[in-house]
C-alpha cells in the first residue's frame, strides 16, 4: 500500500525512507534482541515493539488529489481497529504549503476516538502551535503534538528557512506552550544518516540535536533516515553514538531501518499506511522476526487494500499483496472443499 510518495521536502519530518524495511536482509532480524527485552515494562511482553502510524499525515500529504475528510477519518479509524495505538491525525500547516493538510481541523473534530489510542498532530512552528491551541479552545481534542527538526543545516533551511539552532530555539517555545497545556510532545530528527545537500551526517551531530529535544521536554525522539541511504555499518555507527549518551527507551525510528535498530533496544518504530515504507511490510517483518506489535495483520492488510482502492492506485505493500493473495486462495480452497 506504499509508494514513496513524498516528492518534496516541504514540512516533512522524514521524507524518502525505505532502505531497511526489506524484511530479514539485515542480520539482526533473525531473533529478538536480548537488549530489547531488557527495556520492556511490566505491562508489555518482553518482545513488544510499538508502531506509530504516520500514514494519515505523512503518507497522504503529497497525494496529487485532495483526499476528502471522510476518507481520512475512516482510514484513521480502520488503523485504530487494526490495533495501532498511536496514529498521527494531521498537521497544523498552511493550506498553501501543504494542501492535503488543509482539512486537519475538520479531521480533528470528526475523530471517532477509540480507548487507548492517541491521535497526535504535527505542529511545525509557533504559528502551528497557536493555531492548534485555538482549536482546542479550553477543551482538549487530542493530547499529543509532534515537532521536528533536522541534523543538517542545509536540509533545515530548505524545509523551514531556519538553521538547526534557529529551529531548536523556535521549538523550545513550542514545547513550552505545549507543556503549559499538559500536552505530550514527540520529536523528530531528519537526515540522521545522510543529507541530500551536505552528504554524510556525523552521528555526534544527531545525538546533540536529539539530546536538545529531550532536554526541552519531548518524551520520545524519532530518528529518520530521510534520504534512505542507511546501511548496516552507518546505522551501527549512529546507534552506537546515540545510545551511549541517550536513554534507549526515549528513542524511536522512522520506519527506514526499523529491523536494523531492534538489537539496540529501540521499542518504537514509525510506519506509514500510505507513504514511505508500508506499515504492513514493517509489521510483517517484525512478526516474522518474533516480535509482538499488538496489531491484527489481517485488518491492517484489509485497510491497505481499502485505502489503495480509494486513492485509485496500486497497493504497493509487498507483504500486503502477498497476505491478501494467500487468504483469497485459502478462502477459495475452503469453498471448494465445502462444495465437495
Amino acid at each position: 500500500m506504499s509508494r514513496c510518495l513524498l516528492q518534496n521536502a516541504k514540512l516533512t519530518p522524514h521524507r524518502l525512507s525505505n532502505s531497511f524495511v526489506r524484511p530479514c536482509k539485515v542480520q539482526c532480524c533473525k531473533t529478538p534482541s536480548r537488549r530489547l527485552a531488557s527495556t520492556s515494562s511490566a505491562t508489555e511482553p518482553n518482545n513488544f515493539v510499538r508502531v506509530v502510524e504516520c500514514g494519515a499525515r505523512d503518507g497522504l500529504q503529497n497525494e496529487p488529489n485532495i483526499v476528502d475528510v471522510e476518507t481520512k477519518l475512516e482510514l484513521i479509524d480502520r488503523l485504530a481497529l487494526a490495533g495501532l495505538k498511536s496514529i498521527e491525525s494531521g498537521s497544523m500547516v498552511s493550506k498553501k504549503s501543504v494542501p492535503q493538510m488543509g482539512t486537519t481541523r475538520e479531521v480533528l473534530f470528526g475523530l471517532k476516538k477509540r480507548p487507548g489510542v492517541s491521535y497526535p498532530v504535527l505542529v511545525p512552528n509557533l504559528r502551528g502551535m497557536t493555531d492548534f491551541l485555538d482549536l482546542q479552545n479550553g477543551v482538549p481534542i487530542v493530547d499529543e503534538v509532534s515537532i521536528f527538526t533536522a541534523a543538517s543545516d542545509s536540509f533545515s533551511k530548505a524545509n523551514t528557512k531556519m538553521t538547526v539552532e534557529e529551529s531548536l530555539a523556535t521549538l523550545e517555545k513550542v514545547v513550552m506552550l505545549a507543556k503549559e497545556k499538559g500536552l505530550r510532545i514527540r520529536g523528530y530528527v531528519s537526515t540522521v544518516i545522510t543529507c541530500p545537500f551536505e552528504g554524510a551526517i556525523k552521528p555526534s551531530r544527531v545525538t546533540a540535536v536529539a539530546k536538545q529535544l529531550l532536554d526541552m521536554g519531548c518524551y520520545e525522539i524519532s530518528l529518520g533516515d530521510t534520504v534512505g541511504t542507511g546501511t548496516e555499518t552507518t546505522v551501527r555507527s549512529l546507534m552506537d553514538d546515540v545510545t551511549r549518551q541517550l536513554p534507549v527507551e526515549k528513542l524511536a525510528n522512522h520506519d527506514t531501518f526499523g529491523m536494523a535498530v531492534a538489537n539496540y533496544g529501540i521499542r518504537t518504530v514509525d510506519g506509514s499506511a500510505t507513504g514511505n515504507a508500508a506499515t504492513e511490510d514493517l509489521v510483517h517483518a517484525l512478526h516474522g522476526a518474533g516480535y509482538d506489535t499488538g496489531i491484527d495483520m489481517k485488518k491492517l492488510v484489509q485497510t491497505g487494500e481499502w485505502i489503495s482502492e480509494r486513492l485509485a492506485r496500486r497497493n504497493e505493500s509487498r507483504a500486503g499483496r502477498g497476505w491478501s493473495a494467500r487468504w483469497k486462495r485459502e478462502q477459495k480452497l475452503a469453498g471448494k472443499s465445502a462444495v465437495s
